[in-house]
Order: C-alpha cells, then sequence, then structure tokens
C-alpha cells in the first residue's frame, strides 16, 4: 500500500481499531440507541431504564453493528447527564465498548459531554455550516483537539442542500475550509450529502437518490480523503408501516449508493435485506424511483406496494382464504380490514346475485353483521371495525353505478329493506369524530347512515329527515350551547308533528340533560346515547316494530322519573347566597405576594409551530378513548385484553403522525398573549390595551364546610395591586380539509378518523407546549422548570390554563373577548361560530394564571341572584345569561328561556 493512499483511510477505535481498508466495502452505524430514531429506546431512557437500554446497544452490536450511534436530543431530557450516564456505562461493557462510538447530537454541550466519555477514537455527528464560518471552525478545531473525526452535513446558512449543485457546493466550501484554515486530517472527515425521501408525490423529491449518488461520486473524485455516510432509512420514508418496501428500498438504495462511493450509513443492521433476494418486480420499480427512471415511477411502486403485505418477517400471512366461496371471502374481508381484493369479490358476487342490492344486503350486510356481533362481545375494538366500514364503503361505492335510478325498468322506492340514520353535528357546534364513529358502528350493522356534517341548521336536519323518509335522527354536540340547539331542534320537530325517534349524543349531553330540557318539547321517542356501542341496541329497540312503543312507553316513564327526581334534588340544594360566597374566596396572604411581571408582554404570534416539537407532548390517553379503548398510557399496550389491538393502534397513529409532519399535511399556529389587569370584583380589566376589555369569572354557590372557600379564578388575581393575566389560542388544523376530502372520497373513515383524532392531539399537544413556554420563557414566572411529559400530564406544574366552556369556567362567551384581545382571527386564522365553537375543529384556547396557588376546580350548581349579577356585568338579557349557563343553574329558568 503506498504512503499517500495509507493517509487516506480513516481510522477509528474503540477497544478494538477499525480501519477503513478498500477490503471493507461499507460499515453499518447501528441506528437503534438513539432516542429519535427509536421510541422502545426513547422510552427506556426517559424512564431511567439505563440497564435495559445498554440491551439495545448490545443488540446492534450483535446485528453486525460496526459503529454504534448514540443520540440523547429529546426535549424532556437532560441530554447532557443521559449522554454521560449511557456512555460510561458502554464503557463498562466490553462486547459494545470494542467498536467505536458516534456522537450524535444537534446541542454542541452534549457533543462535548460525550468526547470527554468516550473511550478510542469516535465520531462526531454532526458539524455545519448553518450558523456560518466562525462556529463552524471553532467547533471543528475543538474536535480536532479530542481526536475524533466529524461528519459534516451539507448545510449552510441558506438551509440544507437539496440538489445536487447545492450538495456538491457545500461540501466543496467544507472541506477546504476544515483541510486549509483548521488543518483537519481530510481521513477524519465524513460528509453526509443529505439523504432524503422518494416516492412521495411530490415533483421536487423525484431525483432525490440519483442527487445523492452522484454527489457521493463527485465528493470522492474530488475531495481526497473524504469519506461519506448518511441516514439510509430516509429514503423509504413515504413506506412507513411496510417493511418488505422499505428494506428493499434500502437495500437497492445502498448497493447503488456503494457503488457510487458511500462509506458508512446509519442503518438497522438486523433489518438489512440481501440485495439479491429482493423479488425482481419490486426490484425494478424499487430502482425505477431511485433513479427516476420514468414519470411515473411514484405511482407504479405505490401501486404495488399495496399487493406487498407489511408483515413481520418472522409473519406469514395465509392467502388461503381467496380459494373460498364469494361470501365467506367477502366475510373474511370485512373482518380483517382487508381493501386488497373487495371490488373484484364485489363484482363477483354481482354478476352471481344478477343484482346488487342483493350483494349489499346479502354477503356485504351479512360480513358486517358478524362484525357488529364480535364488536358487541368485545371480540372485536373499534379501529377494527372502522376499517371493517372502510371495505363495506369501498365495496357499495363499486357496486351503486349499477344500482337502478328513477326512471329505470325495475326501480323502487321500497326495494330495500335497509333502515335509515340521518346524523347531524348542530348549528353552531363543529366537531364530529363522535358522530362519525357512531356513524360507523351503525353501518356496521345494517344502518344506511346518511351524514349531514356539521354546523346543521334545525330546519335542514328536518327537511332532509322527511326527504330522505329516515327512520332515525341522531344529533351530536360537544360544546354547551348545542343543548339549546338540540332543545330547539327537538321543539321544532315537534312543532311540524314529526315522530321519528331522537338520539341523543355528545360530550357535553347527558341523561339527565335530554330528560330535563330535551324529551318534554317532543313527543316522540328521545334516548340519550352515552357512546358509540350502545347506539346499536338503542336504534333497534326504538324502531323495531314489536318494541318501539313499549320501548317509547318505557324510556318516557323512565325520563319523567329523571326530572321529578331531579325537581327534587334542586329544591334541597344547599346554596349560599352570591353575596355569602363572594365572602368566602380562596384565602391567599397577597401582604406576602409580589406578581411576577412577564419577561414578554402583550401579544406573540407562533406562525408555524413544530409538529416535530409538539409530538413530544402529546398525551395519549385520550387518542385511545377517541377509539374506545380504556385505559392509561402506556399501561394500555400491556392490557391483556386490548394491549394488542393499542398497540397496533399506537403504530399506525406514529406512522400517520411521520406523514402528517414530513409531507406538511398540517400546520400548527398560535397567538400568546400577557397583559397587566386589575380585579375589579369577580371581575378582571385588561390595563393598557387600545379599548377596553373585561373578563368576568363565576364563583361557586354550594355550601361549603368550614374553611372550604367559594372559589373563582378571580381569587387568584391580586385584589389591590396590578397583576398580569394571560391569554393563548392555538390550532393544528390548517391543511386537514384537502386531505380528510382525500379520505372521504375513497370511504376510507379510518383514515378520517385517525387524521381528525391526531389533528387534536397536536392541538392540546400545543396547549402543553405553549404554557410551558410562558411559565419558562414568555411569563418567565418559573424559568427553571423541569418536567417530564408525565409530570405536565399530571399537572405538577405551577399556573394553571383554564379554558371557556371547561368546569371552572362553564361559559363560552367569554372566549369572544379573548379572541378580540389576542386578535385571534388575524393572527391565527381561527374563527368563532355564533356558538363559540373554534373553527378549525383541532384548536384550544384558554386562560393562564401564575399565582402559585391557583388550581382547577368545577364551578358547580349557581342560583338566580349571581345568574342576574353576572348578566349585569356583561351587559347581557339575564334570558341569554340563563342559555349560556343552562347546565350549571341550580333553578328552572322556563319563564326566561322563552325569551329572545
Amino acid at each position: 500500500m503506498s504512503k499517500i493512499h495509507n493517509q487516506h483511510i480513516l481510522k477509528l477505535s474503540g477497544l478494538e481499531p477499525l480501519v477503513f481498508t478498500p477490503e471493507i466495502n461499507f460499515v453499518n452505524i447501528g441506528e437503534r440507541t438513539n432516542v429519535t430514531g427509536s421510541k422502545k429506546f426513547a422510552k427506556l431512557i426517559l424512564n431511567g431504564q439505563y440497564d435495559e437500554a445498554l440491551e439495545i446497544a448490545l443488540d446492534q452490536v450483535r446485528g453486525g453493528a460496526q459503529i454504534l450511534d448514540v443520540c440523547m436530543d429529546e426535549g424532556m431530557l437532560d441530554g447532557v447527564a443521559a449522554m454521560e450516564k449511557f456512555l460510561n456505562l458502554i464503557a463498562s461493557e466490553p462486547e459494545i465498548s470494542r467498536i467505536p462510538i458516534m456522537i450524535d447530537s444537534s446541542r454542541w454541550e452534549i457533543i462535548l459531554a460525550g468526547l470527554k466519555c468516550i473511550q478510542g477514537k469516535g465520531i462526531v455527528n454532526s458539524i455545519s455550516l448553518k450558523n456560518g464560518e466562525e462556529e463552524f471552525v471553532q467547533q471543528a478545531k475543538t474536535i480536532k483537539k479530542f481526536g475524533a473525526a466529524v461528519v459534516v452535513m451539507a448545510f449552510d446558512e441558506q438551509g440544507q442542500a437539496d440538489t445536487y449543485q447545492r450538495r456538491i457546493d457545500i461540501c466543496k466550501r467544507s472541506y477546504e475550509i476544515l483541510v486549509n484554515q483548521v488543518r483537519f486530517n481530510p481521513q477524519d472527515i465524513i460528509f453526509d450529502p443529505n439523504i432524503f425521501p422518494v416516492a412521495t408525490g411530490m415533483e421536487e423529491h423525484r431525483r432525490n437518490a440519483l442527487d445523492f449518488f452522484l454527489a457521493t461520486q463527485w465528493i470522492k473524485q474530488n475531495l481526497p480523503g473524504a469519506k461519506v455516510s448518511g441516514g439510509v432509512s430516509n429514503v423509504s420514508f413515504s413506506f412507513r408501516g411496510n417493511n418488505p418496501v422499505r428494506e428493499a428500498m434500502h437495500a437497492a438504495f445502498l448497493y447503488h449508493a456503494i457503488k457510487h462511493g458511500m462509506d458508512m450509513g446509519i442503518v438497522n443492521p438486523t433489518m438489512l435485506e440481501v440485495y439479491d433476494d429482493i423479488p425482481k418486480d419490486l426490484l425494478e420499480k424499487v430502482e425505477n424511483v431511485l433513479f427516476d427512471r420514468n414519470d411515473h415511477a411514484t405511482e407504479d411502486l405505490l401501486s404495488f406496494a399495496e399487493t406487498v403485505k407489511s408483515q413481520d418477517k418472522k409473519e406469514v400471512v395465509s392467502e388461503a382464504w381467496r380459494q373460498d366461496d364469494v361470501e365467506r371471502r367477502i366475510e373474511h374481508a370485512l373482518v380483517k380490514g382487508i381493501i386488497d381484493y373487495i371490488v373484484e369479490d364485489a363484482e363477483e358476487a354481482r354478476l352471481k346475485y344478477q343484482n346488487p342490492l342483493k350483494v349489499i344486503e346479502g354477503p356485504l350486510m351479512d360480513g358486517m353483521n358478524v362484525v357488529g356481533d364480535l364488536f358487541g362481545e368485545g371480540k372485536m375494538f373499534l379501529p377494527q371495525v372502522v376499517k371493517s366500514a372502510r371495505v363495506m364503503k369501498k365495496a357499495v361505492a363499486y357496486l351503486e353505478p349499477f344500482m337502478p335510478k328513477a326512471g329505470d325498468v325495475g326501480y323502487s322506492e321500497e326495494q330495500s329493506s335497509i333502515k335509515k340514520i340521518l346524523l347531524a353535528t348542530v348549528k353552531g357546534d363543529v366537531h364530529d369524530i363522535g358522530k362519525n364513529i357512531v356513524g360507523v358502528v351503525l353501518a356496521c350493522n345494517n344502518y344506511q347512515i346518511i351524514d349531514l356534517g356539521v354546523m346543521v341548521d334545525a330546519q335542514k336536519i328536518i327537511d332532509e329527515a322527511v326527504r330522505n323518509k329516515v327512520d332515525i335522527i341522531g344529533l351530536s354536540g360537544l360544546i354547551t350551547p348545542s343543548l339549546d340547539e338540540m332543545v330547539n331542534v327537538a321543539s321544532e320537530m315537534e312543532r311540524q308533528d314529526l315522530k321519528i325517534p331522537l338520539l341523543i349524543g355528545g360530550a357535553t349531553t347527558s341523561r339527565i340533560h335530554t330528560a330535563v330540557k330535551i324529551d318534554p318539547v317532543y313527543s316522540g321517542t328521545v334516548v340519550h346515547v352515552t357512546d358509540a356501542s350502545k347506539s346499536v341496541p338503542i336504534a333497534g329497540e326504538a324502531i323495531s316494530e314489536e318494541t318501539k312503543e313499549v320501548y317509547q312507553r318505557e324510556i318516557k316513564a323512565t325520563y319523567k322519573k329523571l326530572r321529578e327526581e331531579h325537581e327534587a334534588k334542586q329544591q334541597i340544594k344547599q346554596l349560599v347566597s352570591y353575596e355569602e360566597a363572594q365572602a368566602n374566596p380562596v384565602f391567599i396572604d397577597w401582604d406576602h405576594f409580589e406578581p411576577v411581571a412577564p419577561a414578554h408582554k402583550g401579544i406573540t404570534v407562533m406562525e408555524d409551530l413544530d409538529l416535530n416539537v409538539l409530538r413530544k407532548y402529546i398525551d395519549w390517553t385520550p387518542f385511545f378513548s377517541t377509539w374506545m379503548l380504556s385505559g392509561k398510557f402506556p399501561k394500555i399496550m400491556e392490557d391483556p385484553v386490548i394491549g394488542k389491538e393499542a398497540k397496533r393502534l399506537y403504530e399506525e397513529a406514529n406512522n400517520m403522525l411521520d406523514q402528517i409532519i414530513h409531507e406538511k399535511w398540517l400546520k400548527a399556529k398560535a397567538v400568546v398573549g400577557i397583559f397587566p389587569v386589575e380585579r375589579v370584583g369577580d371581575d378582571i380589566k385588561v390595563l393598557g390595551a387600545s379599548k377596553e376589555y373585561s373578563f368576568h369569572f363565576l364563583r361557586q354557590q354550594g355550601k361549603k364546610g368550614k374553611g372550604v372557600p367559594n372559589r373563582s379564578l378571580v381569587d387568584y388575581i391580586h385584589p389591590r395591586k396590578p397583576d398580569y393575566f394571560g391569554g393563548f389560542a392555538v390550532t393544528a388544523g390548517w391543511g386537514i380539509e384537502p386531505k380528510l376530502k382525500e379520505f372521504q372520497d375513497n370511504h376510507d373513515d379510518y383514515h378520517d378518523i385517525m387524521l381528525k383524532a391526531l389533528a387534536d392531539r397536536l392541538a392540546e399537544a400545543g396547549a402543553e407546549y405553549l404554557h410551558e413556554l410562558v411559565r419558562k420563557e414568555i411569563w418567565a414566572y418559573a424559568p427553571s422548570e423541569s418536567l417530564d411529559n408525565e409530570s405536565l400530564i399530571k399537572e405538577e406544574y405551577m399556573g394553571i390554563r383554564p379554558a371557556p366552556g371547561y368546569p371552572a369556567c362553564p361559559e363560552h362567551s367569554e372566549k369572544r373577548t379573548l379572541f378580540d384581545l389576542l386578535e385571534v382571527e388575524k393572527n391565527t386564522g381561527i374563527t368563532l361560530t355564533d356558538s363559540f365553537a373554534m373553527y378549525p375543529t383541532s384548536s384550544v384556547s384558554g386562560f393562564y394564571f401564575a399565582h402559585p396557588e391557583s388550581k382547577y376546580f368545577g364551578l358547580g350548581k349557581i342560583g338566580e341572584d349571581q345568574v342576574a349579577s353576572y348578566a349585569l356585568r356583561k351587559g347581557v338579557s339575564k334570558a341569554q345569561a340563563e342559555r349560556w349557563l343552562s347546565p350549571n343553574l341550580a333553578y328552572s329558568p322556563s319563564l326566561h328561556v322563552q325569551e329572545n
């Protein structure tokens, strides 16, 4: 070997040397000890389970990793301490520490901590020119002092290199600075020219792989001694969840990247396919994409990927069911949620039955009845049922063009025995996830669903119900003003002499409200439905010829009894007067408290919140509740009954989250404001604003025990000195509509509901993230706070963020004042309906109180004297205040409700 050649050999070491001789060909960098790349590893580190995390490192080494990538970049982690602890543990394990370590971080202090811990000669990943040459040179000099090699990203002051020319220009500039100014050894320079996804459907991504190959070739020919690396899994990002396609893409990409000069790559060595073992038809389509060989390469691969089952290598999916008769095949597809063959099976059944309606009412509904039975028996869970509905909808959509239309021979309006149910979210309300789930469950049980969507006027509901001759009307609502709108719909149904059974459901609805407010105004059957699973037997009893009359009498009698019991409770309900309640506020020693002045007063607008950051703040427990899987996350994953389905749902949710973020399906915006205020009785007045803004708060009036206060949110504002108060609004819903339309057009309820549920979770995560930002930086009343996500979910922070419409301040109209103060519409695009629901639906707003003793509470029932005071302070009629506060009234304002 010549002397010049030897100088260009990269030499690394752990306890053992790793010399990059020409014979090595390619070096695997194990990727699973990276908190940003492995959910399992991240969870173990966050829980302090370092011994178990060490097992992952050992598995990577035994799986063939020649370098170990260690990353501790996690917002809820002390990255420096975690890096030091984990590297010290690795040093005590000879089997792991024999290989070199790659210290992977975007934070310089973590890189420094790692450099002080590793044995031998490792790699720093990474530095770049993104913050200019001065920082780049300084960091390179430090790395050189430690004797480490360095990964240099193709990234400069203008951003990441995303074309061939930008890649080679940035790498050339970086190389010249390192070699000529820093005197860095060329053989210790490793370039990462950015591996980006292909087959995304976006024109600008078509050459991502090809440009990487060409840039790699150029670097090896023009920058003597330099090596090339990259994160291989990025290339297959579009196929998350489809391991066979991903592994084929990784193997093919590596094969060609190595031929172009790639020296090493971050991969999972335990999941690398052999290039020669890739099926030839799949390989051809993958390579067409990698080399951008034609305009339809992406579409071809996407179509082909649908036929490649995403499965574990150990799992073999039997296709024996395809040999059954068509009825059994349809049932199997519905129960298993397999969409691949349903169109061809529907066509076969159509030809067999000579009537598309008989296919729907026969094998398709028989299959859905099996699904309904399994769901009712607890042998299937909601996510599976929604996938079954997707198969059903696709089959029906295929058969519909063959159905006889009005005027056709054989057409009859009475031809179908399927019962019809009309569903609608009432006027002023924009929430529909629960309604959609009810629709899916009912559809699985032989009902035709007519879904009018959200914000539906009472008259439209009635007109469509009459026109479609529906058997049941179902009303949904999430916000408290929707309760009154449901009363209005029921009243209009009575006035227009309808007798259609009415189902009531939604987060704010209740059995008692239905009995007290809705049932008395409608002579037909009215039933409150607690959840989707209960809708099926209720609907059946309400419309069955055998049971409907008896059921109506029984439910009417039940609700009458509930009203009487409720009225009796109201008479003995112990309330103190509003004056007495005001005299019993929360005791706070104000003489020894000085309000904390905000670091940043006024309004702060955030145009584009990073969804990668927000996902770390997600509380997953409510997500599972949306899918009717009850249990606290992460324990729900180990549940002996629903754990398997919970794990599958969680994985699919995170796969979609990856797509949402990478393909920019959603955009999150927010506005925060912190203002000086003064307390005026039970209200606060914002000081220094361009116009006068006042917020009006309510006070508990229930009779309390000795020493227990009648709380109001205003109690947390200083009664004598100017204090501070904040508000926020955040949405993660911008951009959702086109994607939802795409799913709906494909009759894909599963992904429609999944996207809505994830957008809601991201919005709530946004509220959590903003509150932390306010506590630590914007208001900065708790700058040294350090809480993990579990602690945030448990509300262990200082201060609160109650929202209008929730227990402590149930009156939604305060939202209007908040929106005006923060100029929410202008700053975020979030708007309010007439009933104060927010649009986009995935939005959250609320107040900020900073006092250390502030806490969440429920208002409970209040008396007529407080309602009168509240109406006067707000400048509205008492009747209007009663409508807004109806669920909290300790009296029946029947005389007032008739007022306008």
